[in-house]
């Protein structure tokens, strides 16, 4: 059954339509992306579905009581809640329904047993049922836990979070409301590598439908199931994966293309005739090929690309810089009293492309700015290579210059001559005089990101250091500064939460791991299988003698014989399967949302079990011999 049908929305701004025509229809369990440019109305239309905002034509039919949570970039406006109570609010309906059912209950023990009571009792359970019955508070716990917020947290108020950390509260109220139709507008922002994964696996396992908005690549093609296009005012659909619609769209714009090219052709052949023509011999065919001119424009394609732009990243070739263009040796790193780092050593040679990953707050911009000479370490060396240039892409664009124009930042920044600056600022969409005369102060955050990537592009600089430099970008954007750093010849040092780009981009990833660096070779898919080859942990410490099965079975088995029998063997196994076991639960005890450990858990017990059922037919059979 559809949770949600759109026919023919339209939403005008002044007058001026923004989308007309869209349609589509979303069911359970079903994850529909939004994509489209920035200014096509993707959060728009979200906020149309949620009742946030009016729309001027179509209509919206949704599921019978059927429950909308919106999750937006806007901060909670009430600061003075604590977390735990603002995620809570959001599900004001579970409250109200735990009420009603103590009321009917009370009802139905005072003797009323209408079937009116009755039918409002059984629907009324079955909802909290589905938010998962009484315990459902404890499950807005477990959501805050999984992105990333601790138990310590849940008691303060919303004043003593960071923007970021309010964008995350947002996030777990919507999760936690146990809503029919989930509308998320960029829910991957400001989550880190586990939190992402642990969103992934929430949204393609809810009891919902889902309809979201995001740039991150690999977390679309891990949970989208459709797609709904919003282009030039108007929506396509297309039920399928986000992979899927991504090469459908390559091979439709491709054909679009080609006709748009054979259309084109066709109008200057046609053109070319009427003018040679129009007033001879062959005025008649003249006019026919007028007739025919006007039926191609009726139904002329636009080519591709034509209605917006996208950023243009081309790095220069840098000079070439020392084998080893960074050494850190016994690096120690502190933020406060909190120590980061402890006696970390390692080396980035020349054309490495290195990703560094880790947890929020690991310390992983406050490496690198120290490696950049922007703080300084607690004890430690920190070398840089003969010949080495570095250039610093900040998650802050504190590099830039703010005292002067946009024109003046990238020519002061690049050393290019103003003509040449102005042409590398039209290809970061900074066009016109408006647009280079603007002082950097008054850039935006996009701005500013945009403006920080063309100063970098056309630095000269042979080792890049990049800090998080996908945010505000589109996924056009994200895919061209890809394939702009695969080819980049010179070396690279990353921090991205884009696994797409961190998976395309790295041959070697350094991994916070404690206080201190793992290294790793290839990109994130490399890091997962690596860290999934080790799931199986080594062995708890021994059990004291008399517990678990295998010291059961030491007691009750026959007299052993000389030499080592399969029962002797498979003794050994269980007591190896039940140390794997007890080191499995421990881990969970510490990371109950880790999905890999649910399983490796699943199945230890699985394969203890299978051993047990071996060592009692082999137990049986020893007896039997032993009385013979």
């Amino acid at each position: 059954m559809a949770v949600l049908i759109a026919s023919a929305l339209r939403k005008e701004l002044s007058g001026t339509p923004l989308f007309d025509g869209v349609s589509f229809t979303i069911e359970r369990r079903q994850r529909l992306a939004l994509s489209g440019q920035n200014g096509a109305g993707k959060t728009t239309l979200m906020r149309v579905i949620a009742g946030e905002t009016d729309y001027q034509g179509g209509d919206l039919a949704f599921e019978k009581s059927c429950r909308v949570a919106l999750h937006d970039q806007r901060p909670p406006r009430d600061r003075s809640l604590t977390l735990r109570d603002y995620v809570l609010s959001g599900a004001s309906d579970l409250v109200q329904l735990e009420q009603e059912l103590a009321t009917l209950e009370t009802r139905m023990a005072a003797g009323d047993h209408e079937p009116a009571t009755m039918r409002r009792w059984s629907e009324a359970h079955a909802r909290l049922e589905h938010a998962g019955g009484y315990n459902w508070r404890d499950r807005a716990d477990q959501v805050l836990r999984g992105l990333g917020f601790t138990d310590a947290e849940l008691a303060r108020t919303l004043d003593t979070f960071s923007g970021g950390e309010l964008t995350r509260a947002s996030l777990a109220r919507a999760l936690s409301s146990d809503p029919d139709l989930l509308l998320l507008d960029e829910p991957t922002n400001h989550l880190d590598m586990e939190s992402l994964e642990w969103l992934e696996k929430e949204i393609t396992t809810i009891d919902a439908a889902v309809i979201l908005v995001a740039h991150d690549r690999w977390f679309l093609e891990s949970v989208t199931t459709a797609v709904l296009e919003l282009e030039r005012g108007k929506g396509t659909y297309f039920p399928g994966t986000w992979d899927t619609w991504r090469k459908e769209k390559a091979a439709r714009a491709s054909a679009m293309s080609k006709l748009s090219e054979r259309q084109a052709a066709d109008l200057a052949r046609l053109q070319n005739f009427v003018d040679r023509f129009r007033y001879g011999t062959k005025a008649r065919q003249a006019q026919s090929k007028l007739k025919q001119m006007d039926r191609i424009q009726r139904v002329r394609v636009q080519a591709p690309g034509a209605s917006g732009r996208t950023l243009g990243f081309e790095f220069l070739d840098p000079p070439r810089s020392a084998r080893v263009v960074l050494e850190v040796l016994g690096l120690e790193l502190k933020a406060g009293d909190k120590e980061l780092f402890k006696n970390v050593d390692f080396a980035i040679e020349r054309g490495e492309h290195v990703a560094l990953v880790g947890q929020n707050g690991a310390g992983k911009t406050t490496l690198i700015e120290t490696l950049v000479g922007n703080r300084e370490q607690v004890a430690g060396k920190i070398r840089t290579g003969h010949d080495v240039k570095t250039a610093y892409f900040s998650q802050h664009e504190v590099e830039l210059d703010e005292r002067g124009t946009v024109l003046d930042a990238c020519v002061s920044g690049t050393g290019l001559k103003r003509p040449q600056a102005q042409s590398l600022l039209g290809k970061f969409l900074f066009s016109g005089a408006d647009a280079h005369e603007k002082p950097v102060k008054a850039l935006s955050g996009g701005e500013r990101r945009r403006l920080s990537l063309a100063i970098i592009v056309a630095s000269g600089a042979n080792f890049l250091v990049l800090d998080e430099p996908t945010n505000h970008l589109d996924v056009e954007s994200r895919e061209a500064l890809e394939e702009a750093l695969e080819s980049f010849p010179g070396t690279v040092l990353l921090i991205s939460h884009d696994r797409a780009l961190l998976d395309a981009v790295a041959t070697r990833t350094l991994a916070v791991e404690g206080k201190n660096l793992r290294s790793y070779d290839g990109g994130w898919a490399d890091v997962i299988a690596k860290r999934a080859e080790e799931l199986i942990l080594p062995p708890a410490p021994a059990k004291k003698a008399g517990a678990g099965a295998a010291a059961v079975a030491e007691k009750a088995r026959p007299p052993k014989r000389k030499g080592k029998s399969d029962l002797d063997k498979i003794e050994v196994e269980i007591a190896a399967a039940e140390e794997k076991l007890v080191a499995v639960e421990a881990q969970l005890a510490a990371d109950w949302s880790n999905a890999d450990l649910i399983a490796a858990h699943k199945r230890q017990r699985d394969d203890l079990a299978k051993l047990m059922e071996r060592w009692e037919a082999l137990f049986a059979e020893a007896q039997e011999e032993a009385g013979a």
